[in-house]
């Protein structure tokens, strides 16, 4: 690999397409991210003060809760700014910074959704050994490995980008992303290509293979149930597979972005804007709207916070 070289500063061309809407957008992101940190904070308090939801599936959308807030706050406290000054340069460590932050949420999403995926294929398919096999030392182990993989994988994928050297600085989005670095490299990247298909590979398909699985092993099992049964795993499952599926578009509809020009969408620049931002923007904030209504414990206890507090 050869020496570092490039701009010490990336500039992110997409703000140009917001033009006179910045000030607008401004305003509704930052209601909108202050909506993500209060949703989030409540589903992670109500689920650490509530004993009887210290159990594998509420730890697990707790620790979902916490990505939440890892990954917005990887991208709109820097987006906020960014919407309200002429420029929009980003120093070399600071975009970097951001692509790591950005792209170990992305992963640390997928892999807890896969551990949820377990949780409840255990709780279905075999309920008889369900406290012994999802124990509390089980969930800590897979929720470290959950949490390290991505770590370390996705450190290696930055780990090469940051060696390459670059022939431009402009990258059209309104965040910094790992793929549209890499193009503005001067030499061959397939080192780059094939670090990234293997960790794309075990951080998203794997996981998105191994959810499809345990939910085909749930469907079997219902098949042969009461209809009471059905109503009951449907209403355990739905958060779940509404989240799990909402979260696979995003991430596809951002990947398929990636890998286009976005600059020329001019003539929608603003509607190209917009779907950039369904990675980051609509999981978390989806995420408690659909665990904290749809599920009745967790619905009943963030009431009784409520409303315990406005009296």
């Amino acid at each position: 690999m050869e020496n570092i070289s490039g701009p010490f500063h990336f500039n992110l061309t997409m703000f140009g397409h917001i033009g006179y809407y910045r000030y607008p957008a401004f305003v509704f992101c930052f209601l909108l991210y202050s909506v993500i940190v209060s949703a989030n904070v409540i589903i992670i308090l109500v689920i650490s003060r509530e004993k009887s939801l210290h159990q594998p599936m509420y730890v697990l959308i707790a620790c979902l809760s916490v990505n939440s807030l890892y990954g917005s706050a990887g991208f709109f406290p820097r987006f906020l700014r960014d919407l309200l000054h002429e420029t929009h340069l980003i120093s070399r460590p600071g975009c970097f910074s951001q692509i790591y932050v950005i792209y170990t949420y992305g992963s640390y999403e997928f892999t807890i959704l896969s551990m949820m995926a377990y949780d409840r294929y255990v709780a279905v398919c075999k309920p008889l050994h369900y406290h012994s096999t999802m124990t509390s030392k089980m969930v800590s182990k897979l929720a470290l490995f959950a949490w390290i993989y991505p770590a370390f994988s996705i450190g290696t994928v930055i780990y090469f980008s940051i060696r390459l050297p670059l022939c431009g600085s402009k990258i059209p989005k309104v965040f910094c992303a790992n793929w549209p670095v890499v193009k503005l490299s001067c030499v061959n990247t397939f080192i780059n290509n094939l670090v990234g298909m293997i960790v794309s590979t075990t951080t998203a398909f794997i996981p998105l293979l191994f959810v499809l699985y345990t939910y085909l092993q749930i469907l079997l099992i219902c098949r042969k149930r009461s209809a009471e049964f059905k109503g009951k795993v449907f209403q355990s499952c739905l958060p779940h597979i509404v989240t799990f599926f909402n979260y696979s578009i995003t991430v596809f509809c951002d990947v398929i972005l990636s890998r286009f020009d976005l600059q020329e969408l001019n003539p929608i620049g603003l509607l190209a804007v917009i779907l950039s931002l369904e990675f980051v923007v609509i999981p978390p904030i989806l995420n408690p709207i659909m665990y904290g209504l749809k599920l009745p414990e967790i619905k009943r206890l963030i009431l009784k916070l409520l409303l315990g507090r406005a009296k």
